[in-house]
């Protein structure tokens, strides 16, 4: 069996996520607490009692999201469960980091809360939005890409799948997307909950300022292979990684290419870690189109651990 930890990303935050874990499992309490001390905000009461609303502002999500994510591997590592290989969705790159020992996740807290708020700060909010554009051809909404360009800056955000495609940019320009991507075939458009247009070249005030932060940090040669969203192929060395981080928050997250360079190197086990369950399905579409059937788990509460550590049990029978 070789197992893949994949990190979740923005959006599928929650008041409560994390709580389980934090109130029934030492490790988990004992890395939280250490971390949210460092933070200039009460991130336990937000996650756990907090709005919304609140939780929904890209500088809180972050390090929420973060936490929840560490919490999680930490309940899956008490128990000598460990990967060979990892990634992480956009910020969930971040986890990924920390889950490789490339970075603490007292740093990774830190710096999160930091690029949330370079995120949010790089474009007023309403000048830019993002969309996922569902069943149609990578090529068709190049063609929709290229005509909108006219009216503003529009580009590919993410690959999550050969059927799912994210695009960000200016408003006016990816409203006319959206309505090109119709008239080409669309299944469905669908609107993110966003406040930026994140990763895309709209956020290189963002690159810029994180850059900045990450020069004051020291990075570890990664412990277990990673993957980075901006090559889809292995980080190999300390040095590479805040070149990659600055890159990452204005470039294309290669999601699709990081699955299947997973599936290529025997991976037959992955288990999401944090909230939500968004790149489950993202691993089980493109597991499916390459003919391979996979073990897929999340951990996000109790529930959850219980599921995969009994599925991982089953298979190690």
């Amino acid at each position: 069996m070789k197992i893949a930890f994949i990190f979740a990303g923005q959006g599928s935050q929650y008041i409560g996520m994390g709580k389980e874990l934090y109130d029934n499992i030492l490790i988990c309490r004992e890395a939280f607490d250490k971390a949210r001390s460092l933070l200039d905000f009460d991130i336990k009461e937000l996650m756990f009692n907090g709005e919304k609303e609140e939780l929904d502002i890209t500088e809180n999500t972050q390090p929420a999201i973060l936490a929840t994510s560490i919490m999680a591997m930490k309940a899956l590592e008490e128990k000598k469960i460990t990967p060979s290989v990892v990634a992480g969705l956009s910020l969930g790159e971040y986890s990924a980091l920390v889950s490789a020992n490339a970075l603490s996740f007292e740093e990774a807290i830190k710096l999160v809360r930091k690029r949330g708020r370079f995120m949010q700060e790089a474009v007023p909010i309403g000048v830019g939005s993002m969309i996922a554009i569902i069943g149609l051809s990578l090529e068709k909404i190049k063609i929709a890409i290229e005509e909108a360009s006219s009216i503003g800056i529009v580009e590919i955000a993410n690959y999550n799948t050969n059927n799912q495609i994210v695009i960000g940019g200016e408003k006016d320009a990816v409203e006319k997307v959206k309505e090109l991507c119709f008239e080409f075939g669309a299944r469905r458009v669908i609107e993110l909950k966003v406040s930026g247009p994140f990763h895309t070249s709209l956020l290189e005030k963002a690159s810029v300022k994180l850059k900045e932060e990450l020069e004051k940090i020291d990075f570890n040669n990664p412990k277990v292979k990673i993957i980075s969203n901006v090559t889809a192929d292995f980080i190999e060395n300390k040095e590479d990684i805040k070149e990659i981080l600055c890159k990452q928050v204005k470039s294309s997250v290669r999601w699709s290419e990081s699955i299947n360079k997973m599936l290529d190197m025997g991976v037959d086990t992955f288990i999401e870690l944090g909230p939500g369950r968004v790149l489950s399905g993202f691993v089980k579409e493109i597991s499916r189109e390459k003919g391979l059937k996979v073990n897929i788990f999340n951990v996000e509460d109790l529930k959850s651990l219980s599921k995969t550590l009994e599925g991982i049990g089953g298979l190690n029978d």
